[in-house]
């Protein structure tokens, strides 16, 4: 079992150690999962939407005037 240490701040922030970040592969702006359990709590990486939508990237193409150039096709 690795142990890591962390501070909480007057506003009850921490960081998250780096080793556990990469562990994660957390990057900035992720979502983290707490989840409690037997005592313990346990954190884990919060999948994005677009992880799991494969035609969440092709919203950019979702707009008005691509609905009325491309729509009847």
């Amino acid at each position: 079992m690795n142990e890591n240490l962390s501070k909480l701040t007057v506003k009850s922030q921490t960081v998250i150690p780096k080793n556990i970040r990469e562990y994660l592969g957390l990057k900035t702006g992720d979502r983290i999962r707490y989840i409690t359990r037997n005592n313990r709590v346990e954190i884990e990486k919060v999948k994005s939407q677009t992880e799991d939508d494969p035609f969440a990237t092709f919203t950019e193409w979702a707009t008005d005037n691509d609905e009325e150039a491309f729509g009847k096709l």
